[in-house]
């Protein structure tokens, strides 16, 4: 795996105190992507206590079977007390983690959302599964913090990575093909199967991922689903789509002896079904081949299942030669995305900066324009006492003064230091270069 990768802090002159760090699929083993992942109902408690890290301005959480990523507004661009964090968190050592982290700042923080949101930094190049899962996770971060994302720069960061994502969509053919891990599977299915009429497949979960996998087989010719879930009421939601039927989790040991196929994908960070589950199983399947594929990260299914000579056991990551096929479809498409992506960041860049120019310019009037009342104030009281010619008088001086003190103190200190960048900033400003 690649060694801990970090982008060259931002210059001191940067916009955007933003920071991401994380890990993929691209950078970490399975094992350790577990070990890094967090369970959906863990965001809200975690992101709080995130928050607490000094400096932190916003955050989210991203979490999926392929990456855990920290996207962070903050005061300070040093990344250690985020790996720091992240480590403890998750009960790994920062040196573990350091070896398959990466860290992006500012521009490349922006690049790399927009290439995860289009789906080009996906195990399954332009998957579209994980545009919702970015906005799922956002969503879980203004619920758990609000106020804290859905304004400033992550806000700006996520809502243009959204319509980047759409963009990207909408101008290449990208999602064309139908490819996805899901897809995969049922692609890895049909190398073990030749017939799938006379099949009976237990679905584990009801997410998109099942729900596509389960599509993807009833295309195929499935007949017999069977949707497991802890809530058997979203299982039976699914189950009624594709005229199936629907079981608790706790009923899945049953169905063993029965079924042809197994996908799983769950959000569990428990084992579903375990070694001694199967074992007891495969005792009353008389040899009859099972095949399982295991979507879930952590993982869903014992990992010591492939030891049985019957069982044909599959993860995540052992769909890479699977999706590799339709991957080069989409390799065209993927040079198109990047080039959009290269512009829209320069159009983000701009908003940013645009917005911190706001900031600063709203400032400058509203001080401007209280001194003016002031000022306007005064010349009135004159102008009862003195007449208009005073009045006017006063009231040009004293505005001029005001105008001026605060940049001429600023100046002169800066002559004094030999801060020659500000006068000539100055020069600039107040169009002095001539």
């Amino acid at each position: 795996m690649p060694a801990h990768k970090q982008d060259p802090p931002p210059s001191p002159t940067a916009f955007m105190p933003l920071t991401v760090v994380g890990i993929s699929h691209e950078t970490a083993e399975l094992a350790t992507r577990e070990r890094l992942a967090f369970a959906p109902d863990q965001l809200a408690s975690e992101l709080r206590d995130l928050q607490q890290l000094a400096g932190i301005r916003g955050g989210c959480i991203v979490s999926t079977c392929n990456r855990s990523e920290l996207y962070i507004s903050s005061d300070s661009t040093d990344p250690a007390p985020l790996l720091h964090w992240l480590a403890k968190s998750r009960d790994v050592s920062e040196a573990e983690l350091q070896r398959c982290a990466y860290i992006h700042h500012e521009q490349q923080a922006a690049r790399h959302l927009f290439r995860v949101a289009s789906g080009l930094d996906s195990m399954v190049l332009g998957e579209p599964q994980i545009l919702g899962q970015l906005k799922q996770a956002y969503q879980s971060a203004q619920d758990a913090l609000p106020g804290h994302v859905g304004s400033g720069e992550l806000q700006l960061l996520f809502e243009s990575g959204f319509r980047v994502a759409k963009q990207v969509r909408t101008e290449t053919d990208i999602g064309a093909h139908p490819v996805s891990v899901a897809f995969a599977a049922t692609r890895l299915a049909q190398q073990i199967f030749a017939d799938f009429s006379g099949l009976t497949a237990l679905f584990i979960g009801a997410g998109e991922t099942i729900e596509l996998a389960c599509r993807h087989l009833v295309e195929l010719g499935l007949q017999r689903p069977i949707i497991a879930n802890r809530t058997v009421e979203n299982a039976q939601a699914l189950a009624t789509e594709f005229h199936g039927a629907a079981i608790a989790l706790e009923d899945v040991p049953l169905q063993l002896p029965n079924v042809d196929i197994i996908i799983s994908s769950t959000a569990s960070s428990d084992i579903v079904l375990s070694f001694d589950t199967i074992k007891t199983g495969l005792k009353k399947r008389r040899h009859r081949p099972l095949f399982i594929v295991d979507l879930a990260v952590p993982r869903d299914i014992d990992p010591r299942a492939e030891k049985f000579d019957d069982v044909y056991l599959y993860a995540v990551d052992d769909l890479q030669h699977v999706i590799q096929e339709g991957q080069r479809s989409r390799e065209q498409a993927a040079v198109q995305a990047e080039q959009i992506i290269h512009r829209e960041v320069d159009v983000f860049l701009q908003q940013s900066r645009s917005r911190d120019a706001a900031g600063t310019i709203k400032a400058l009037r509203e001080r401007a324009l209280a001194d003016r009342d002031e000022l306007l104030i005064q010349a009135q009281k004159t102008l009862e006492n003195q007449g208009p010619e005073a009045a006017l008088e006063l009231l040009a001086h004293r505005l001029t003064n005001k105008l001026l003190h605060e940049p001429t103190k600023q100046l002169s200190a800066a002559a004094a230091s030999g801060d020659t960048d500000l006068l000539e900033h100055a020069q600039r400003l107040f169009g002095l270069e001539n």
